[in-house]
């Protein structure tokens, strides 16, 4: 019993210290599907996207896809961009795509 506190006191100090970061949402690409208009995002882009380190390359291809093909395109319900929406417009360009697919989108 003497040894197991210790033990307990190191095991959670190294489990909190080799714990990763959230990671954040998964960007919505509406399942690829062909749209003729926009669905907003719940939540901005987290560390999955903006952290070099954690980017996933499918992940990051999915939103360049999205917004390449259909960034264009006016909101389902006919509202402007939130500010979510406007993050994820602002990371596709910082990723280095074309600013003029979202241009509506960044204002």
């Amino acid at each position: 019993m003497r040894f197991l506190v210790p033990l307990l006191c190191c095991a959670t100090v190294l489990t909190a210290c080799t714990t990763t970061a959230d990671p954040g949402p998964v960007f919505d690409n509406e399942n690829g599907a062909d749209l003729t208009c926009l669905r907003h995002q719940s939540q901005p882009p987290g560390p999955r996207y903006t952290d070099e380190s954690m980017r996933n390359t499918g992940e990051t291809l999915s939103l360049l896809r999205y917004y390449t093909a259909h960034g264009r395109k006016p909101f389902c319900d006919n509202q402007s961009p939130t500010d979510a929406d406007k993050q994820w417009a602002q990371l596709y360009v910082t990723l280095g795509a074309d600013r003029t697919n979202v241009t509506a989108l960044l204002g």
